[in-house]
């Protein structure tokens, strides 16, 4: 009996508490789902094709642009004084201005006063030449010319020794003078400038010549008058003077 009946209450319990548990279901209003919209979706970014080159453009400076002011040329100083470009036609040739050396052919000379100057150019074996210049400042271009000097001079001679005499020919050539003669021991060769003393006693007939470091020369005119060895001597001597 109490098996069955406890069975039966079992039951009983279960029956009211599926109908308790209905009613409520029934009598609690469900609320309904409201769907959120559907955000759009962007469409996938597109490949560039290949060979292509994409660029981004950059995006605008906010900060404002700021023009630097175009810089003023300067003129270059005035010049005050003259450079002289002194050249010749003889490489190495000497250089004065005014008669003060300043180099050798070709030359540059800065600081040159305006006004009129005088220019040497000389060279051994060459006639020395002097030109007046009108300068003015800046920058000016000198060329001068050298002359060739000319000298082809020739007298017979006879040179007295201290015993007896021999006869030859006196040749001056801006080389130098040689005294030619058939006496092999007598004659000589030598330089302008390789000459000590080089002098002519008209009322003598003489003219002396003393090699330097040598011999000491003395020579008459064989005509016996001395208007040969003086022509002779004075030409030399112009040339001589000249390439000193």
């Amino acid at each position: 009996m109490n098996r069955q009946l406890l069975v039966v209450l079992g039951l009983i319990v279960v029956a009211l508490g599926a109908a308790w548990i209905g009613g409520v279901f029934e009598s609690t209003p469900v609320p309904a789902v409201i769907e959120a919209p559907a955000e759009p979706i962007a469409p996938a970014p597109t490949a560039p094709a290949a060979g292509t080159l994409t660029v981004t453009p950059r995006p605008a400076d906010p900060r404002p642009t700021v023009t630097a002011p175009l810089p003023v040329p300067v003129a270059p100083p005035t010049p005050t004084t003259a450079t002289l470009r002194i050249n010749s036609d003889v490489p190495g040739a000497q250089v004065f201005v005014d008669n003060k050396f300043v180099g050798t052919a070709p030359a540059t000379v800065n600081g040159v006063a305006p006004g009129q100057r005088k220019v040497n150019v000389q060279a051994p074996g060459y006639e020395s030449v002097a030109e007046f210049v009108d300068v003015s400042p800046g920058e000016r271009d000198i060329v001068i010319s050298l002359k060739t000097i000319r000298l082809d001079q020739k007298v017979a001679v006879k040179h007295n020794h201290r015993a007896g005499s021999c006869e030859g020919t006196l040749i001056a050539t801006p080389d130098g003078i040689r005294y030619q003669t058939t006496n092999a021991n007598d004659g000589f060769s030598v330089a302008l400038t390789g000459i000590d003393v080089f002098e002519v006693d008209f009322l003598k007939n003489n003219l002396r010549i003393r090699v330097r470091g040598g011999r000491t020369y003395d020579f008459a005119d064989v005509s016996g008058r001395a208007d040969g060895i003086y022509l002779f001597h004075q030409e030399v001597e112009k040339v001589r003077q000249r390439i000193k």
